[in-house]
């Protein structure tokens, strides 16, 4: 498929009027000789615009070392990136959001491999959204989307089947595949009531606030420690009785990338989705 056709299709698709992001150029200035002029002014589509022809895509949540070395140990040329993330991630070590690395977006270009970049509006309430494919994965009853984030409705509102918190929690850690966090600061008896989800960096007050509004307190997210950027959010949780599950940042938004998988093979492309590591830190 010629590239520029691929672009304009997910960007129809995908990119939405209303729908912002930020402003990622400025924080990879290594990567600025790399970087398409559209993503330097709006952080969103075509990050990296290196080849007139995409054989096959590659889908993934972030530009870490892990994933692009395995993209490029396959050895294939005349192909596209596309990740949730124009970055990596690691609040541990880097604060959380970080630059790919220069080396790896080098042999990319050398190698007719784009790069392109749906955050926000891949994150906007949709079959392929990062909030929907999360509410799949663990059977959620979906009523209706919610909050409204820089012009993209990033979670939703539904119910589950489960009778109380321990049960709830369970799951979640089955459908991320690897141990998950609860911090009980609500109720053990959950059934009959309304679950919020809002994956990756989902615990935050503005959603918070909305649940209150809406008498919800059980709150399935991604990153979940507690840390000077989040003991606001965990104290206003505590104070009004929220319970909160975290997966990680990566496990929660997987989903989408998987998803996306479909998309591009109904357009006749070859796509794979590149698994990463989640990081457990998050938690």
């Amino acid at each position: 498929m010629e590239s520029k056709e691929l672009y304009q299709k997910l960007k129809s698709d995908f990119i939405k009027e209303g729908i912002t992001d930020l402003n990622w150029a400025a924080r990879m200035p290594d990567l600025d000789k790399y970087l398409h002029n559209d993503f330097k002014r709006c952080g969103m589509g075509l990050m990296c615009d290196f080849t007139d022809k995409i054989d096959k895509v590659y889908t993934t949540v972030f530009l870490s070392d892990k994933v692009l070395s395995k993209i490029l140990s396959d050895n294939v040329s005349n192909a596209m990136i596309f990740s949730h993330h124009p970055t990596n991630w690691d609040i541990e070590h880097h604060n959380g959001n970080y630059a790919a690395t220069e080396e790896y977006i080098s042999k990319l270009r050398d190698r007719n491999i784009s790069i392109y970049i749906l955050h926000h509006p891949l994150d906007n309430y949709g079959d392929y959204s990062t909030c929907k494919t999360l509410a799949d994965s663990i059977n959620l009853n979906i009523e209706h989307p919610a909050f409204l984030y820089c012009g993209a409705l990033c979670g939703v509102i539904g119910t589950v089947v489960y009778k109380n918190i321990g049960e709830l929690h369970e799951q979640y850690s089955k459908a991320m595949g690897h141990k998950t966090s609860l911090y009980r600061y609500g109720n053990e008896n959950i059934q009959g009531e309304r679950v919020a989800v809002c994956p990756g960096g989902g615990n935050a007050p503005f959603v918070v606030n909305e649940m209150l509004s809406n008498d919800i307190r059980i709150l399935i997210t991604g990153v979940t420690i507690v840390n000077n950027y989040s003991k606001e959010t965990h104290r206003l949780e505590k104070e009004n009785q929220i319970n909160v599950l975290g997966g990680t940042h990566y496990s929660t938004e997987k989903f989408a990338p998987m998803k996306m998988c479909e998309y591009f093979k109904d357009l006749g492309l070859p796509s794979v989705f590149v698994d990463d590591n989640p990081k457990l830190y998050d938690l």
